[in-house]
């Protein structure tokens, strides 16, 4: 026997003791697929034979079986499976789950099972046993499609169960090897003028002879409709006709809507209702020949309710679905693909209150539908409905796949007046928008694992999301604008040179053994990281973030928190940021009326002041004043004959020191007053509309922001830098010339990058940028005498492995944050990534790195 079983099925096996089920089980299926009810016996019992532990080991058995139809794989029950009872709860997961369930059962003659039972030392039980199995199992035989069994097999003999074949049959909606791209069409309802003008400025060549079409599509492209093919327009036969020759000839795919499966009971002799337009599609088909009206039965007889495609991230249905509902039949999913969900109420128009359940979407699939018509097409949680209801005298649209680029043609005219008017959405939102004004908590806390395409997986613990989140929540700017965190950021190993620790030779050999060729060096500035949003409008702010209130943009730290504690001051700055990329034509020449800026805002003190005067000026000043008081004692030991030469060397060393410590911190402080004295150097241009700018080189992002700068050179600084090929000397010894001139005067240092904003090799990701800071700047993260010998040798030892894992994980998450944001998904799924890079802030790396 040739046993066709659909990909997604709940196998049944159904046999007395002693059948062979097992053996079955075990030649035909995988070890994961079969759950076996002796198994489950000695899971919770130690003995597979205890009766006892049945209730228990069933229980276990319906929970596992659970767990993998929801998870859509395919699953056999190994057990006799005799009664009705016993398979009723296994009915009952395959309709919750929306699988198929398909009954084997093995039919032997009972002299045969008696013959194999005495043969076994596993089973202790007498023969009658047997015998009131196979009663059980032939009262069975009778009563499986009484229980709703709709695929039965019956093996009757050890040849036939020998012989038989299980050929695992893909479900009709699995459509996932078909990659696109694809071009999906909302719903037509008989407008057939717009659905000829729109699949030609979508590229297909149409041409009639006779009663038949003839569609060449453009090269790889293949369309899809989502039904409501009929009804209300004014020409549905054409529709039907030109539709179902492309789907014949294998240029669509087609999914039935509403309308058109009432059609196909209308046409069937069923008693329906001649409303909706109903009446005037069947006046429309009086005209056409029989064999018409049978090609149309067939047709939509055969249409399927939704179809997953391209390794199951696209799904295309009628009236949506559910993530749980793809890839399975049923007549639950059937009908919630062409008619959605309701909530069982009916508004003033007298239809059907519509659950929005793309509202709670969080599938990974990309769900294409229609439907309910809409003014516009607008995203919902990687959601859209397309149905733009063209025959209210809307519009007709296409969804082009995988580009996601909507392709509209206007209605002729109102070919039908809606029951219920379309809405206009509000400027200030989208339906997108408006959704993400309520942030879930379960997506950014407990342990979590997020996916991203530089670095693959990233496992964040809870207890740093935990802390991620009071952050967020308690200090953080109005999380609409949090769409990225910068990264920390790796220093270069430690230099060989003895009164050093860091030096640029060892941030080149890094990058030359990582097989980088070129790279960019930058001056460090000595300021606050600060990641600065502006708008071109102050409209972007409420159309592109959904701010109904916001001005020209937000400036906030690296730690999500905003920038200035004065709104008006952050105002006046933000618009002069806003005038100096107006002034030189930032907006026209990037094609955008938005920007995220990476930047860094000096002096450091601007920020920093209170923990410039609690942490560094205090030490700074204690020290003085101990080691001024402490010299001077020595001296008056001195002067009384006392040896103590030595120790007062070493103090005097010490005021040397702390001296040049209260220097290192004081050149990177001054007073501001309101924007004057500030300094604006930005130094990634992250994103702009419709573009994450990692693509670019370094030298495009310091010549792209040096040109805007000039816009407002009060305010804004362009970073000096130089490009360095790693195998000319020359190039190298001239960058390292210039870090040792930068720190002599006092300068922070410099970061060392890839030429390329993202730098990959076979073994993964390079660092994007290692810090080289300078002698006297590290004075302020080490301490006034880090530079003692001893205490040179000790910092020597630092482990850099920890802080350049970090480094690596937050950058992969920023960007991913950003892809996320430009490509309009969800703001739960951008700050999955955000909250992701604030969590990682507190795993346990050496600040002072």
């Amino acid at each position: 026997m040739n046993i066709q079983l659909p990909e997604l099925s709940l196998v049944i096996l159904v046999g007395a003791s002693s059948s062979g089920k097992s053996t079955f089980a075990k030649k035909h299926f995988l070890p994961t697929e079969i759950i076996s009810s002796d198994y489950c016996r000695a899971l919770v019992s130690d003995d597979e034979n205890s009766m006892e532990a049945t209730k228990d080991a069933f229980e276990l058995l319906h929970y596992m079986v659970g767990k993998r139809l929801k998870r859509g794989k395919l699953t056999v029950i190994d057990a006799t499976n005799i009664q009705a009872d016993a398979r009723k709860p296994l009915l009952v997961l395959a309709k919750q789950y929306h699988c198929i369930p398909v009954v084997i059962a093995l039919n032997l003659p009972i002299r045969l099972l008696k013959d194999r039972h005495a043969l076994r030392n596993d089973r202790d039980f007498a023969e009658y046993v047997l015998v009131n199995h196979q009663k059980s199992l032939k009262r069975s035989l009778k009563s499986f499609k009484r229980e709703g069994i709709r695929k039965a097999y019956v093996l009757n003999s050890p040849e036939e169960i020998e012989e038989t074949t299980i050929v695992r049959e893909p479900l009709w909606n699995n459509k996932k090897h078909e990659p696109g791209p694809f071009d999906i069409i909302g719903d037509i309802h008989g407008c057939f003028e717009e659905l000829v003008t729109l699949l030609e400025k979508l590229g297909y060549r149409i041409e009639k002879n006779d009663k038949n079409y003839q569609v060449q599509a453009p090269e790889g492209r293949k369309a899809i409709f989502l039904g409501d093919l009929v009804d209300r327009g004014p020409n549905s036969p054409e529709v039907l006709r030109l539709v179902m020759s492309m789907v014949k000839s294998g240029l669509a795919l087609c999914v039935p809507g509403n309308h058109d499966v009432k059609l196909l009971r209308k046409l069937n002799g069923k008693n329906v209702n001649l409303n909706h337009g109903l009446a005037e599609t069947m006046e429309q088909l009086a005209s056409e020949p029989e064999a018409f009206i049978q090609e149309i039965r067939e047709f939509i007889h055969a249409l399927v309710s939704h179809y997953v495609l391209d390794s199951g991230n696209l799904v295309v249905a009628h009236a949506g679905l559910r993530e749980e509902l793809q890839g399975r039949g049923s007549g639950a999913v059937r009908s919630f693909c062409m008619y959605g969900e309701t909530t069982g109420e009916i508004d003033e128009f007298g239809l059907p209150v519509r659950y929005n359940w793309a509202r709670e979407y969080k599938g990974k699939a990309m769900v294409v539908y229609g439907h309910t018509p809409v003014p516009e097409a607008e995203w919902l949680n990687n959601t859209i409905d397309i149905d733009t209801g063209c025959v209210f005298g809307g519009e007709l649209t296409a969804l082009r796949y995988p580009e996601k680029e909507l392709v509209s043609v206007e209605a002729q005219k109102i070919y039908c007046e809606p029951v219920k008017p379309l809405q206009t959405p509000e400027l200030s939102a989208t339906a997108q928008q408006a959704y993400d004004d309520v942030l879930d908590i379960e997506d950014v806390s407990g342990k979590r694992i997020v996916y991203t395409r530089l670095g693959k997986s990233i496992t964040l613990k809870e207890e740093n999301s935990i802390a991620a989140l009071e952050v967020m929540s308690r200090f953080g700017v109005h999380p609409k604008w949090m769409i990225y965190l910068p990264p920390t950021m790796s220093p270069t190993e430690t230099s060989v040179l003895p009164d050093l620790l860091e030096h640029p030779s060892e941030g080149f050999q890094y990058y030359v053994k990582q097989g980088v060729q070129k790279v960019i060096c930058e001056e460090k500035h000595m300021g606050s990281r600060a990641v600065v949003i502006v708008c071109k409008e102050k409209e972007v702010a409420q159309r592109r973030f959904g701010l109904k209130h916001a001005s020209w943009g937000v400036c906030y730290t690296r730690t999500g928190r905003s920038f200035f504690n004065d709104n008006t001051l952050e105002m006046q700055f933000l618009e002069r940021v806003h005038q100096a990329l107006s002034a030189t034509g930032f907006w026209e020449e990037q094609e955008t009326d938005w920007v995220c800026l990476d930047c860094e805002l000096m002096p450091w003190s601007a920020k920093a002041k209170d923990l410039i005067l609690k942490q560094y000026a205090a030490v700074g000043a204690s020290g003085t004043y101990a080691l001024q008081e402490s010299i001077t004692l020595l001296e008056q030991a001195q002067n009384r004959g006392l040896e103590v030469d030595e120790l007062a060397r070493s103090f005097e060393n010490k005021y040397e020191t702390i001296d040049l410590y209260t220097q290192a911190y004081r050149r990177y402080c001054h007073e501001v007053k309101g924007l004057e004295g500030l300094k604006l150097a930005p130094f990634h241009i992250l994103a702009t509309e419709g573009k994450v700018h990692t693509d670019k080189d370094h030298e495009w992002h310091m010549q792209t922001i040096a040109r805007f700068c000039k816009g407002d050179e009060q305010l804004l600084m362009a970073t000096p830098y130089k490009v360095v090929d790693l195998h000319q000397e020359t190039s190298v010894q001239e960058a390292t010339q210039w870090w040792e001139d930068l720190t002599r005067k006092g300068g922070e240092g410099m970061v060392i990058k890839p030429y390329q904003f993202v730098a990959t090799t076979e073994r993964g990701l390079v660092q994007p940028a290692v810090k080289c800071r300078g002698k006297e700047y590290l004075r302020i993260i080490y301490g006034p005498g880090y530079s003692e010998p001893q205490q040179m040798k000790r910092l020597k030892h630092r482990n850099l492995s920890r802080k350049r894992s970090l480094a690596l994980r937050e950058f992969s998450l920023g960007v991913e944050a950003l892809e996320r944001f430009v490509k309009k998904e969800p703001l739960r799924k951008t700050h999955e990534c955000v909250f992701g890079v604030l969590a990682l802030e507190s795993e346990e790396v050496d600040p002072r790195l």
